[in-house]
């Protein structure tokens, strides 16, 4: 067990200090908001004492009297020093918060809609050293659910139903804590238990341990070592819990127009995953001052489709739709109506391909069975070459290109995808080799000592500091330990200790580069790499990163691909700039995807953030019993996790890749994994191979079966209630489709057999 950086140490240590204030100044006055749902007040020292549920009577008060929330903390990173709110003046839709260190901090609020809170920064002055401000900790007694990726505190059993959270409103705002130097969401292990009676911690465990995540820190499959429901596996740090197992929320913004060197704490607390000292590059224009989010309490069972949709489309945040299964209506991808499966090709046979997934409803075809994507921009994202020389797609009448399969598969509303590396930019492409880019990311910079030929070997530096730490964010992969002087890239591993400091193991014009002479003095440029296993690359800085973001952008548009799969979504973290980076490059490519007349562009991400919850649609981490198993219809361990993230983040979970259709397929088996994929609120990919497919009997009964209910899941047919009767892997379903607008679900036995109606179903209004 570690206990880390913690956003809610530094707020224990001044509890008393807090306390104190409370007492000690004089009465200035405070304010309320209240919205259908909610009422907040804030007191005259800058902190929310109450927060209380208005539905109900008597209103439910979710504010801990004993943990006040400061309405804005601000923090000097470079003292590592937190100042909270001693006294708040309040103005008509102001307030001015007064801090110890001499800061005044102007906040405008106002109550949007009826549904949300506004609250904006519009400067803190002066400065004296603050470079990040953090909204909250927003602390709650709500000890159910936490969003640690959205910022959410919930409450979803029946009683209860209620949940309190926090968004931000602009790119600069993120979630997680002031103190996290790399603005990197957690990823480790924290015990709390969901439901203290159905899962008890043991005598050894307590809320709020903190334990690493299984495995070396590399092998993803092995990360998720914990079945225990009360192991939750962490993605981010927007909520987090305390000793008594009560949900805290907080988003904060960074002042990043300096440079910064950081040494941040690991990631997941493993070896392989060791910090390396970091120099982050200074980002033009992106200040504290503007930071805005938005707070809101509501009903759970209401909080998606109405306060959270009522804030993105009211600030105008990314709101991706598409119509799906026949709507002529728009749906957000959030909604639980638009969790559509997808299909992963296999087999290198692509006749039938097109034609199954139009007759199962399904939304995207991933080819899966096509090699991982690279993104290089010297081919301008004529992907196939122009004139194409390439043709990808196998047909018996002949291979077609890109282009050719999106010409068939757009018009019936399918996309057609591609497995990325995202950001990792390999040995051969054009910013690469063998001309290296000049925006590359750089995580150190030293100066050469002496001057060295093209042939030379011994490259002396006046400073090694950090040097001999291996390249890479995670893994520390020695191959990809390189310097970039010039236009010439080098390997070498270590840096002797005493003078001349000299590096070791070298090999000059690595990956192609030519090697060159040097002139002392030159800068020696440590570059930011990626990770082994297939995806050794180098990661771009953030211009370079724009630029990447809009050749995806016109890969979408010159080949029609519409689905995009983020295998490496991770890399977005490795400029340190945290989920900035991710919202940058998301807004950039749907910027570019839109201006060409794409109106929806499919996002598939190997992990999730608060950067991509907008953009990303589904969730793509592998599958088989890692994941789920349809026969037993139960969970693996990996499975558990993801699901209960994406469940209390408000994001579809997922099987990942699932079996396919093949000569012993049943019906039910699949109408068995539509029922728990619509009940829990799951995507999954089906593996389609069209040879396994023609072998089916009941072929055609299944693309029926799964149509029917994908249709029904279209049509928000649903109830909450009857979800979680689907979601219960002790029951069997079956569902016909009566007409375009009403389904029966009937109750059958494991074999499908002995039907019994359950309950008609009907398309909900505005589907």
């Amino acid at each position: 067990m570690n206990n880390r950086y913690s956003p809610g140490n530094a707020l224990s240590r001044l509890t008393a200090a807090a306390c104190f204030i409370l007492i000690t100044f004089c009465a200035i006055g405070q304010t309320s908001l209240s919205s259908t749902y909610f009422s907040v007040t804030i007191d005259n020292t800058g902190y929310i004492t109450s927060m209380k549920n208005t539905s109900v009577t008597p209103n439910k008060e979710f504010s801990p009297s004993d943990k006040p929330s400061p309405l804005l903390c601000l923090f000097d990173s470079k003292k590592n020093v937190y100042y909270y709110p001693t006294t708040a003046t309040f103005g008509s839709g102001s307030v001015q918060l007064n801090y110890p260190n001499g800061s005044v901090a102007t906040v405008n609020f106002s109550t949007v809609n009826n549904t949300y809170f506004k609250f904006v920064l519009q400067d803190v002055v002066p400065r004296n050293g603050v470079d990040v401000v953090q909204w909250g900790p927003v602390n709650t007694g709500i000890t159910n659910l936490f969003g640690e990726i959205l910022g959410v505190a919930r409450d979803t059993s029946e009683a209860g139903n209620f949940a309190i959270g926090m968004m931000a409103l602009n790119d600069t705002t993120m979630g997680g804590p002031a103190n996290n130097p790399m603005d990197n969401g957690n990823f480790w292990y924290v015990i709390h238990s969901p439901d203290p009676v159905r899962f008890p911690l043991p005598s050894n465990l307590h809320e709020g341990d903190i334990f690493s995540i299984g495995g070396d820190g590399i092998s993803d499959v092995a990360f998720y070592s914990h079945p225990e429901e009360y192991y939750r596996i962490l993605y981010g740090d927007a909520a987090y819990v305390d000793n008594q197992g009560r949900i805290s929320i907080q988003y904060h913004a960074r002042d990043r127009r300096k440079k910064r060197s950081v040494y941040p704490p690991p990631a997941n607390n493993l070896a392989s995953n060791a910090p390396n000292h970091q120099d982050i590059e200074p980002v033009p224009f992106v200040d504290i001052k503007g930071s805005a989010i938005a707070l809101y309490g509501c009903p759970d069972s209401v909080a998606l489709l109405g306060a959270i949709k009522n804030i993105v489309l009211t600030e105008g945040l990314p709101y991706p739709t598409y119509a799906i299964n026949g709507s002529s209506a728009q749906v957000w991808i959030k909604d639980p109506a638009r969790y559509t499966p997808d299909v992963a090709t296999a087999g290198g046979l692509f006749d039938s391909t097109i034609s199954y997934v139009s007759q199962m409803g399904f939304k995207a075809i991933q080819a899966e069975d096509l090699p991982f994507y690279w993104p290089n921009r010297a081919n301008n994202g004529y992907i196939d070459g122009s004139p194409a020389s390439s043709f990808p797609f196998h047909f018996t009448a002949g291979n077609k290109t890109h282009k050719q399969f999106t010409d068939i598969s757009n018009p019936l509303g399918i996309l057609m995808g591609r497995h990325t590396v995202t950001t990792s930019l390999g040995n051969g492409t054009k910013d690469v080799s063998p001309i290296p880019s000049d925006s590359l990311c750089v995580i150190n910079k030293r100066i050469l000592a002496k001057g060295i030929c093209a042939t030379d070997q011994n490259i002396t530096v006046v400073d090694p500091a950090y040097l001999n730490e291996v390249g890479s964010a995670e893994g520390h992969d020695a191959s990809l330990n390189i310097v970039k002087i010039g236009k010439e890239l080098i390997h070498y591993l270590g840096v002797s200790s005493t003078p001349p400091y000299t590096l070791q193991n070298v090999t000059r014009g690595y990956w192609g580069t030519t090697a060159a002479g040097h002139q002392a003095g030159d800068t020696i440029y440590k570059i930011q790499p990626t990770l082994s296993y297939g995806y050794d690359g180098l990661v771009p800085n953030m211009n370079l990163q724009d630029a990447i973001a809009t050749y995806y952008g016109n890969v979408s548009l010159i080949n029609g691909i519409g689905y995009i799969d983020w295998d490496g979504e991770e890399f977005l973290f490795d400029q340190g700039l945290g989920s900035y980076s991710v919202k940058r490059f998301h807004r950039k490519l749907f910027a570019t995807t839109t201006a060409g007349g794409m109106p929806y562009l499919r996002i598939m991400g190997a992990t999730l953030s608060e950067g991509a919850w907008h953009y990303q649609s589904v969730w793509n981490v592998g599958g088989g019993s890692n994941m789920y198993t349809p026969g037993s219809r139960s969970w693996g361990i990996e499975g558990k996790d993801i699901r209960n993230v994406a469940y209390c983040n408000y994001f579809p979970a997922t099987f990942g890749i699932t079996y396919g259709i093949a000569s012993g397929s049943t019906v039910q088996q699949f109408e068995n994994l539509e029922a728990i994929s619509v009940g829990v609120g799951v995507t999954y990919m089906l593996q389609l191979q069209q040879s396994n497919v023609e072998a089916c009997s009941v072929k055609y009964g299944i693309f029926s079966a799964i149509r029917a209910w994908e249709n029904a899941r279209a049509a928000g047919a649903f109830s909450r209630m009857l979800k979680k009767q689907l979601a219960d892997p002790t029951k069997y379903w079956h569902l016909s489709q009566v007409n375009a607008n009403s389904w029966n679900l009937y109750a059958v036995d494991a074999s499908g057999n002995n039907p019994v109606l359950y309950q008609s179903l009907t398309r909900a209004s505005g589907y």
